[in-house]
């Protein structure tokens, strides 16, 4: 099984598809800036913003070969992701159409899509992440989920001041993949187990103390941006053209004012109450959040208590195997749990109750954390 294809293995012929050249209802658009010193920068939109951009295995397809193309070619300076509309970057993966398909099987069976999606949205993740290029995504409004996975490698990583970021698979019965299990470790203090434990919301402050953006630029500054780009002169050097990059971004972000960052600002709580103990000693103090005087942290307590023990369990336990690992072999267990939670109940139930009945009452199995044993937990990554 390979999950991560070098762009050596993508052929040299992939065509590119302009925006010119396409319909506007293609849930990706393809399209390239051509600047001042000659070269081009490609730029990538995701183009579904009823569905808030939520990533499917088509814009997946589509992303990957142009992705590895444009990496090839010497005429790329750099690339661009972005999206259309203004209420979501990407709000995570298509999940419904997925577990159409699992509930479709006989219990315990996973239909060949589960797996196709998971290993190729993960390897278009460990592309952004090993991009050779200066990788800049606009992160404006709602990046979750998936959303954190397409961002969370760029280069350039932008906020904007209405950016909200989450992982809140807990609620569905996943646990926070797309790289995640790697990712959050490395977040400040014990940060990464509080946002996968409680699917908590961070805003654009939070996103730059916790090292999941690197700039803030207000969203009106977009078309300025992409003028910017164009207007500049290029040298077609990784290095150079990141560190001009970031000079512009910083230029056009100037003076933009921070709100407030629950995440810092409750950054010593937050230690102690995640603390070093396992998860049955954390969990009544995270439940106890949701009696919290602060809206934020009550709302943290709130989706704990309902969201599912397994994912709980899961989650930490992958945070724990992957804090040592490579990007890739967090990625090859991310495939392998991912693929497990597929065959296991709570996914399927936690998507049913939120995103396709919407009666938000999912009934967990188990239904509590005692019952969450470590064979249980080893089962979804076989």
């Amino acid at each position: 099984m390979i999950l991560l294809v070098s762009d050596k293995q993508v052929p040299q012929e992939i065509f590119y598809v302009f925006m010119s050249d396409i319909s506007s209802n293609q849930p990706v658009l393809f399209d390239t800036l051509q600047t001042a010193s000659g070269h081009r920068f490609g730029r990538a939109i995701l183009n579904t913003p009823a569905s808030l951009n939520a990533l499917s295995l088509e814009m997946v397809d589509l992303l990957n070969p142009q992705l590895a193309a444009w990496a090839e070619d010497p005429q790329i300076a750099g690339v661009i992701l972005d999206a259309a509309g203004d209420k979501a970057f990407c709000a995570g993966g298509d999940v419904v159409g997925l577990v159409k398909a699992i509930r479709a099987l006989p219990s315990g069976q996973v239909p060949p899509e589960a797996k196709d999606f998971f290993e190729r949205e993960y390897e278009l993740d460990y592309r952004i992440h090993t991009y050779p290029k200066p990788f800049i995504c606009w992160g404006h409004g709602i990046v979750m989920g998936g959303g954190i996975g397409l961002m969370a490698g760029a280069s350039h990583r932008v906020a904007t001041p209405k950016t909200r970021m989450a992982m809140p698979e807990i609620s569905i019965g996943l646990y926070p993949d797309v790289g995640g299990s790697w990712l959050l470790p490395r977040l400040p203090g014990r940060t990464g187990a509080f946002l996968a434990l409680t699917g908590a919301s961070i805003n654009a402050a939070d996103a730059l103390f916790a090292g999941l953006a690197d700039f803030l630029v207000p969203h009106e500054q977009h078309g300025a941006f992409l003028d910017a780009i164009a207007g500049a002169s290029w040298q077609g050097a990784a290095d150079e053209d990141s560190a001009q990059l970031s000079h512009l971004l910083e230029r056009l972000g100037q003076g933009t004012p921070l709100p407030a960052s629950p995440l810092r600002t409750h950054l010593d709580r937050i230690n102690a109450v995640i603390g070093h103990d396992r998860l049955q000693d954390m969990a009544p103090r995270l439940a106890a959040l949701a009696q919290d005087a602060d809206p934020w942290l009550a709302q943290a307590g709130s989706t704990f208590i309902n969201g599912s023990p397994t994912s709980a369990a899961l989650g930490l336990e992958l945070q724990r195997r992957a804090k040592h690992m490579s990007l890739a072999e967090a990625f090859e267990l991310e495939l392998k749990a991912s693929v497990g939670c597929c065959a296991h109940p709570d996914f399927a139930e936690g998507v049913r109750a939120l995103l396709i009945d919407k009666d938000k009452t999912p009934k967990w199995q188990p239904a509590s954390l005692a019952e969450v044993t470590p064979e249980w937990i080893e089962a979804h990554l076989k």
